[in-house]
Order: C-alpha cells, then sequence, then structure tokens
C-alpha cells in the first residue's frame, strides 16, 4: 500500500477558517484536487498550493463532489489551466453552461452572488469528464473509485482513495468539535435517497471521511449514525411548518434558532455558530425541505 498524503487546503471563505476545504494529493499522473471552493477564493487556493511546495499548473485532475458554488465553483479556472474536471453526469451540462445555475442561485443570493462565489464561466466539453458510480479513475499510483450518492444533490458523488471517503456534503457539515449536521438546500433534497447514501458510505467502512465543510473525520460510522438521526429531525420540524401552512419567510428564523439550539446543546459556542452558519446556511434548508415535503406529497418523489 502506498504512503498516501492529503493535505487539506482551508480556502478561508469569506475570512473565515474551518469553513470550505479542498484536498490535494500528489500522483504520477500530476497533482489531484478534490473540490475547488468558489471563485472567490481561488487566489487562497493558488497561494496554498504554491506554500504545499507545488504550481497550480501542476493540478492535472479536478474531482468534485457536485456543483454547487462552494465545491465547483472554481473549476472553470482550472479547466482553463490544463486540468480535467471530473463530475457526475447529472452535472456535466451545468459545468458546460452555468447560466441556468448561476441564474438560480442570484434568485436566492442577489446582490451578493460575486462578493461569495467569484465568476463562473462555462468549461470546454474536451475537460469534463462524467463519472458515475463504480467507475474506477487510474492516476498512475493512486486509484479513485466513484461511488454515487444523491440525497443532498441529484448531481452528487464521493470518492474513495484507499479506505479514505472525500464525502462532498453527503456525509454532511461538522466544524472542529461540533455536531454533524446536514445542508437541505433546494432543489434535490431527498431524504430517502440520503439515506440510502449514508448506508452505502457506512457500507465502504472507511478509516476516515474527508468533509469539505470540514476536514478528515475518524469517527466516521458515529458520525454517519448521528447524521441519520439528525437529518430526520431537521426533515421533521419543517414537516409541522409545512402540514400546517406557514409561509417559509416566517419559519426561517424559528428554524434557525431549532438548528442554533441543537448546535448548543452539543457545545457549540457562538463563534463555532457563525462558522457553521458559513458553511451551511441553516435558512436554506427551510426552502429546501419544504421542496422535499411539497414533491413528496405530490406523489413526484
Amino acid at each position: 500500500m502506498l504512503m498516501l498524503t492529503i493535505y487539506t487546503i482551508d480556502l478561508n471563505f469569506q475570512g473565515e477558517g474551518h469553513s470550505i476545504a479542498s484536498f490535494l494529493l500528489k500522483s504520477e499522473s500530476g497533482l489531484i484536487l478534490v473540490e475547488t471552493g468558489p471563485f472567490s477564493t481561488y487566489n487562497k487556493l493558488k497561494a496554498e498550493i504554491k506554500a504545499l511546495g507545488f504550481r497550480i499548473e501542476d493540478v492535472k485532475h479536478v474531482l468534485l463532489s457536485h456543483i454547487h458554488f462552494d465545491h465547483a465553483g472554481a473549476a472553470w479556472k482550472l479547466a482553463e489551466l490544463g486540468a480535467n474536471i471530473y463530475v457526475n453526469p447529472h452535472g456535466i451540462k451545468h459545468l458546460a453552461n452555468p447560466e441556468k445555475l448561476w441564474n438560480s442561485a442570484a434568485q436566492i443570493y442577489g446582490d451578493k452572488m460575486d462578493e461569495l462565489w467569484g465568476q463562473m464561466k462555462p468549461i470546454e466539453d474536451d475537460k469534463l469528464k462524467a463519472v458515475g458510480d463504480g467507475d474506477v479513475l487510474n492516476f498512475g499510483d493512486i486509484k479513485v473509485v466513484v461511488h454515487y450518492t444523491p440525497g443532498h444533490a441529484v448531481h452528487h458523488n464521493a470518492y474513495q482513495i484507499e479506505d479514505f471517503v472525500f464525502t462532498g456534503d453527503v456525509a454532511g457539515v461538522r466544524i472542529l468539535n461540533g455536531p454533524v449536521m446536514p445542508p437541505c438546500p433546494p432543489p434535490d433534497i431527498n431524504i430517502e435517497l440520503w439515506k440510502h447514501s449514508i448506508s452505502k458510505i457506512k457500507g465502504l467502512n472507511p478509516s476516515g471521511l474527508y468533509l469539505t465543510h470540514y476536514g478528515l473525520q475518524t469517527d466516521a460510522q458515529n458520525l454517519l449514525s448521528q447524521l441519520d438521526t439528525v437529518l430526520d429531525s431537521w426533515a421533521n420540524e419543517i414537516y409541522v411548518y409545512y402540514k400546517e401552512g406557514q409561509p417559509q419567510q416566517e419559519v426561517v428564523p424559528k428554524f434557525m434558532a431549532f438548528v442554533h439550539k441543537q448546535l448548543k446543546d452539543n457545545g457549540a459556542d457562538e463563534s463555532l455558530i457563525k462558522t457553521y452558519e458559513y458553511a451551511n446556511p441553516s435558512w436554506m434548508s427551510v426552502a429546501g425541505l419544504y421542496r422535499y415535503w411539497k414533491l413528496k406529497e405530490d406523489g413526484r418523489l
């Protein structure tokens, strides 16, 4: 077995540490980058890669868990520098033509789009590589196994290298010594699929999970079990408001208070709660879970 070195790069999103990570590995066929972060943190990514003794131009392979801006927003720039971009087939068209993705996000973030995410440009077709469940990527001395893991997003992959799994958002958000929390933004939340994906990762019996939000977690089985429980609690909390017909904008402060209480009950102080909100804005989960319950009620899930 090779001696695997995985560098965790803190992208310092919006000046906040331990919010968004990229992961760098050296292979015989060039550097491998897992997650790019948004383009707004590209200069930080470039500087951190240089500080490790490499050049960003030496990144030849970029593995994206999914196409949300905090995970894939800078992928176009890496592609311009020559990297191949590996992504689930459901995400290919949105990276080739990100206009719909951008406009959809702009409805949520408004005039904060550029500040939060920076630019997003199309990626040339020859740089986009569709990878799905069971695919194996061989980068010389490093083998990557692709696992399709929907639930958070329909275009979500996890990537296994040896007995470590890079989980994107499907294994939730856990920062420092805080609890694990499920990011549930619209439009793809599917609780049943997510639980299946959690079971799938559990079945791999990984010795460690690399969470984009944030970093290496070595208690994989416990974390995934906790995530399963918290996911139910979030969905059930929103279901009550949904059935009562309460407007989403009125539910947002109630749900944020619910999430913050969960965090505090698990030892998080105000500073840590702030970091959780940067990594996983709890207000976004209201719309995501409302949509889930609506689709479920309509028989469309």
